[in-house]
């Protein structure tokens, strides 16, 4: 990677990945690409931003071409709860969007990495140790959309040479961004609202069980990949990845080991509910540990711990 382009750089994966991409290429060689988020302070002054409609083919086309990029990360889409509300736009971004970054790879000869999700899987996938290789059959959207996109980014590869690679992230936590309408948003906000409130209204019930990973450990699985050994990958697209495993009522126990007083109630969103209840509890991440030598560094108390005391300094 020597000239790297992120689309949707403003949002929760981007915000990171950005500036820990220009620490390691350098600023002036990472775009941060956004939409309808502007940049923070920190993303602006660190290094080249824009703004960039990814359905828009020839503005693409032409920033690729003009900044001579030859590594794209395409973060833009619509996450899962908004997705499910506005299902027309989400596919318009979330595969119009990925088409047009992979043409453009393939007319600019880009490496393209693609993050795909947990929700690429459904209510008839193992939800326990999920396989790598298994039955992905998804009744929202927004897993409609990563599944289709694992596809088209594997047909990229195998007709046209292009060198796709991507990891089917667990739900992500992070102090920096807050998310934008995912269902697992619950374990960002909780924290938030312990160190201001030392109370939160959950809206999923407290035994629900979903994959979990640290935005540290998110932000290297991707860096990770994308310098792997290619002849090392026998999978190119939706790498599995996990770290941690936990419910409502297993973070909230370990944030009141720092926050005795801190208590958590339940709303419950019948919406967000059902498609927890659809996705994995844990994935089998062998294939990327053996691969490409995936290994988390998080686990929950240490991810717990490493929050409250950014958050707090924050606040």
């Amino acid at each position: 990677m020597k000239k790297i382009l992120i689309t949707g750089a403003t949002g929760q994966i981007g915000s990171d990945l950005t500036l820990a991409l220009r620490k390691k290429y350098g600023g002036e060689n990472v775009i941060a690409a956004g939409h309808t988020r502007q940049p923070d302070k920190e993303l602006a002054e660190s290094g080249p931003c824009c703004n960039l409609d990814v359905r828009d083919p020839v503005a693409l086309q032409t920033m690729v071409a003009e900044k001579r990029i030859d590594t794209i990360f395409h973060l833009a889409s619509l996450l899962s709860a908004v997705a499910e509300n506005k299902p027309q736009l989400a596919w318009d971004i979330n595969i119009n969007g990925l088409i047009n970054v992979l043409e453009t790879a393939r007319l600019q000869n880009c490496t393209v990495f693609f993050p795909s999700s947990i929700g690429a899987f459904g209510p008839l996938t193992p939800a326990e140790n999920t396989p790598q290789d298994t039955i992905q059959h998804p009744d929202t959207m927004y897993g409609i959309t990563k599944v289709s996109g694992e596809l088209l980014c594997d047909y990229y590869q195998r007709r046209f040479g292009v060198d796709t690679r991507g990891v089917r992230y667990p739900g992500l936590i992070s102090w920096k961004t807050l998310p934008g309408g995912g269902t697992t948003d619950y374990a960002v906000h909780i924290f938030h609202a312990a160190v201001k409130d030392k109370h939160y209204d959950c809206f999923l019930k407290p035994e629900t069980r979903l994959d979990m990973m640290y935005m540290p450990d998110a932000v290297r699985a991707a860096i990770e990949l994308m310098e792997a050994d290619s002849r090392r990958l026998i999978h190119r697209n939706g790498f599995n990845v996990s770290a941690m495993s936990f419910s409502p009522q297993d973070i909230a126990t370990e944030i009141k080991k720092f926050i005795p007083d801190f208590s958590i109630s339940y709303t419950i969103d019948p919406v967000r509910q059902a498609i927890a209840e659809s996705w994995p509890r844990h994935m089998d991440d062998s294939a990327a540990r053996n691969e490409w030598g995936w290994r988390p560094e998080y686990d929950l108390p240490a991810m717990v711990k490493d929050m409250l005391e950014k958050l707090s300094g924050r606040f």
